[in-house]
């Protein structure tokens, strides 16, 4: 029976809460948690050799991480509970008019467009830093960024850059493919759909756990989403499932969620962001989920509003203005008044986020504060606001996805240029049980159909 252990090999680091624990501890110290003391600690556990040992002192960590208190020097408040999150919300802009019948339709076409457009443009190069990014762009003769980035810009690069820019997992070329390729970017875009076509608009965070179980395997998700999807295995169940154990908790993962219940709230950010707060929460906390409820609520204000700051304020106008999020997504807004360039803003925000700590590549403010940035700077012009995006590194496809589909939402599909919506074939492949390859044009057609 000595012999009946478990591989510590077998499963990549998300599986296991000992693999990251100084994102763990640099997540502490970001909520607050009175944790420095100990940072020797944590060094110390981090450094065992994987396996049985490591495993059980991380275990008894994270059980005192449940005791520490505040710190006192901490001034931002931050519920996850969506009324307390609703009480500490800023007055919002203007109420938005009803959404035209008229144009809907081809809004919400160009929503789902913009979505894969912007997610396709930034997919080969997620993960680059600024330095790869920029030579495979240079190589090709696409700086600044305007289009996509094909094989062909691939293969100018000499024989030893080729791994280091490109990686094989990510040599993914638009030019090569008969639909948008598969992505979870996107994938989330379907799920939401799924998620309202079986369970309707009152739809709960289990049935969202649920359906995660039913739809696809724990390969599809990352980070934050593996740890929930390994969790509901367990028997947690939101919103318990999204801080067992979870040191992504306010990483990217949910931000990339709320498309589609901004999709079908046209004009209605409020419910948009209120959906968003359901899906979040069996993943996320605090910022991780004002995130996702930011996102939805300025797709929803899309749909209604042409002016770019005024979007942004709606999504701003659902979380907490004493939140992470709001102060420094109010600061690109301060940024871009003081007329500061959009390469002025790219540069602040790289200063105060290290794109090669992965806590810092994969946080939720990190990227929303880009997104802001390209919004502001992109002027409303899909092509100069999703270039933009990518263009700033960071989670490139998560960023080029959300801004795409903001602007597809306000502009509408006939107005994104052809060069970005032919190479798509009109065509979204999934991970998704049972989906495989979806018409992108039936599924926006859907979409009105779920609008409240």
């Amino acid at each position: 029976m000595s012999d009946l252990k478990k591989s510590y090999t077998a499963y990549y680091d998300w599986d296991f809460y000992d693999a990251d624990l100084m994102v763990e501890y640099q997540q502490c110290l970001d909520e607050g948690k009175d944790v420095a003391a100990l940072e020797n600690l944590f060094k110390a556990i981090a450094a065992l050799p994987r396996g049985e040992h490591r495993e059980n002192m991380a275990d008894v960590l994270f059980q005192l991480l449940q005791t520490l208190p505040q710190r006192a020097d901490f001034t931002y408040i931050e519920p996850s509970a969506l009324e307390e999150i609703r009480a500490l919300r800023e007055e919002a802009p203007a109420p938005l008019a009803a959404p035209d019948p008229d144009t809907l339709p081809d809004q919400v076409l160009g929503a789902w467009l913009g979505r894969v457009a912007g997610c396709v443009l930034g997919k080969c190069v997620e993960g680059d830093h600024t330095p790869e990014l920029q030579r495979i762009m240079e190589v090709g003769g696409n700086t600044p960024l305007h289009r996509y980035i094909t094989s062909e810009d691939y293969e100018k690069l000499r024989d030893d850059e080729k791994d280091r820019v490109i990686p094989t997992y990510r040599r993914i070329f638009i030019d090569q493919c008969t639909a948008a390729p598969s992505d979870d970017d996107t994938n989330y875009v379907v799920l939401g759909q799924l998620l309202i076509e079986k369970y309707g608009r009152d739809f709960t965070p289990a049935d969202v756990a649920a359906l995660w179980v039913e739809k696809q395997s724990r390969n599809a998700y990352c980070t934050a989403e593996r740890v929930a999807y390994l969790n509901f295995m367990k028997g947690y169940q939101p919103p318990v499932s999204a801080q067992y154990k979870n040191p992504y908790r306010e990483w990217i993962g949910a931000q990339i969620r709320g498309d589609y219940f901004g999709y079908i709230n046209p004009g209605k950010p409020e419910a948009a962001a209120e959906m968003g707060w359901r899906d979040a929460s069996i993943s996320h906390i605090k910022n991780g989920i004002y995130g996702e409820m930011f996102a939805a609520a300025m797709i929803a204000a899309a749909a209604v509003e042409k002016d770019i700051l005024t979007i942004i304020r709606h999504g701003l106008a659902q979380i907490p203005k004493t939140s992470r999020l709001h102060e420094r997504v109010s600061h690109v807004i301060a940024l871009h008044h003081q007329g500061a360039s959009a390469q002025e803003v790219r540069q602040a925000i790289h200063a105060e986020w290290d794109e090669y700590l992965p806590h810092h590549w994969c946080h939720t403010i990190s990227n929303a504060m880009i997104c802001a940035m390209a919004l502001l700077y992109g002027e409303g012009d899909f092509e100069k606001t999703i270039c933009l995006a990518v263009d700033a590194a960071f989670d490139t496809d998560c960023n080029g996805a959300t801004v795409g589909s903001v602007i597809g939402m306000r502009n509408g599909a006939k107005s994104i240029p052809e060069k970005w919506t032919s190479p798509l074939h009109g065509k979204l492949d999934t991970t998704i049980f049972g989906v495989s390859r979806i018409d992108i044009a039936k599924a926006a057609h859907k979409t009105l159909e779920h609008i409240g």
